[in-house]
């Protein structure tokens, strides 16, 4: 049986992903800080699912992870789905540290844990939920995009580095447009998915082993223009 661990799994696509993963015959972990909504998940696959309550803004993440891994008997693939994002447009410091601490040190954290575990195993997968929001910088949530691109920098150095070992370590950049979740926030939201449909798009894609995930797809274009705008019509929008 795959294994597989759902860092961020209480609500929003991490918990469709459990229920995905979990009928389809995975082993499944999930974290989250909610002990009640944990075992409220675990309720409904108690075959499959396997649960651990922590924060990763804390400092038993390794501890955790190891625990976790201990009870699933091994892990195939790694999705950390943790994430924190708020409008700072007066650059609130409280939700510029929050941001940080959740989408840079705890994503580290725990990434460069699991990448070296599967380079002692000698393969694995690790996916990762930045945005959309990673390809250029944001008025309106500064650190959350800078964050959101560290996150997609940081996978694109592990690809290259699996590369260099030439072991079979996958790496999946997922960059969600807008999902009608409660990360959702802010005014001229559009092309927002449902949480299934961008769950089951999220799941097919790690399937194929895809590098990078524009959910929905269409979201590829945006992600194309962004990419070019020059900076001086970009800062009008942004």
């Amino acid at each position: 049986m795959n294994k597989v661990i759902i860092i961020g799994a209480t609500s929003g696509i991490g918990k469709e992903l459990a229920h995905l993963y979990a009928a389809n015959d995975w082993l499944v972990g999930v974290t989250g800080r909610r002990r009640a909504l944990l075992d409220s998940l675990q309720k409904d696959f108690p075959d499959n699912i396997l649960t651990e309550c922590f924060d990763v803004t804390g400092d038993e993440n390794i501890d955790c992870m190891k625990n976790l891994i201990q009870q699933l008997g091994g892990l195939d693939l790694l999705i950390y789905n943790s994430g924190y994002g708020e409008p700072s447009e007066s650059l609130d410091w409280e939700i510029d540290k929050n941001t940080t601490l959740i989408n840079v040190n705890g994503f580290t954290e725990i990434v460069n844990f699991a990448f070296n575990y599967f380079v002692l195993e000698g393969k694995g997968h690790i996916a990762a939920t930045s945005s959309i929001a990673a390809i250029r910088g944001n008025s309106f949530a500064p650190a959350y995009s800078a964050s959101k691109a560290y996150m997609s920098n940081y996978l694109e150095g592990l690809y290259i580095k699996a590369h260099k070992l030439k072991l079979p370590i996958y790496l999946t950049d997922i960059q969600p447009g807008f999902i009608k979740t409660k990360m959702a926030k802010g005014n001229g939201q559009f092309w927002v998915a449902p949480v299934d449909k961008a769950a089951a798009q999220i799941y097919t894609g790690i399937k194929k082993k895809r590098r990078k995930l524009y959910i929905t797809k269409r979201w590829r274009l945006v992600a194309w223009l962004m990419n070019v705008l020059p900076i001086g019509i970009y800062k009008k929008i942004g």
